[in-house]
């Protein structure tokens, strides 16, 4: 099973909860369009639960970095959460945890951006 993802909204962050496999193919173009799509609409921190995440090939990766990179130019922040074992791993092997704000959960993800909103606003960074 390709990767199928739902959205809401949690206190002004958007989470996009992602189940099954984000590889190669049409269903992972979606998710990089719609991710794409909450930037371009105004979205600034937005939130991947990874936690129902069963596989990630290079694709999905790549996929995830482009999402990360289109966010950053437009002023937006994605941080990922719920990571598994193996995933963290390949993270960590790609040096790729390091470009990404990662929490343990989703709750955790979610504070932590609106703190960074809050003290954006606070310094008068749009």
């Amino acid at each position: 099973m390709s990767v199928t993802f739902h959205m809401k909204e949690i206190d002004g962050v958007s989470v996009v909860e992602l189940k099954g496999r984000i590889v190669l193919g049409e269903e992972s173009g979606k998710l990089r369009e719609a991710i794409k799509n909450l930037v371009l609409s105004g979205k600034k921190s937005i939130v991947l639960d990874m936690s129902r995440v069963t596989y990630i090939d290079s694709a999905g990766l790549g996929i995830l970095v482009a999402a990360h990179v289109s966010a950053k130019t437009q002023g937006a922040s994605i941080s990922l959460c719920a990571l598994g074992q193996m995933f963290r791993e390949v993270l960590q092997l790609t040096k790729l945890v390091t470009i990404f704000d990662v929490h343990e959960t989703c709750a955790e993800a979610v504070q932590s951006l609106i703190q960074k909103t809050a003290s954006k606003a606070a310094a008068g960074i749009p």
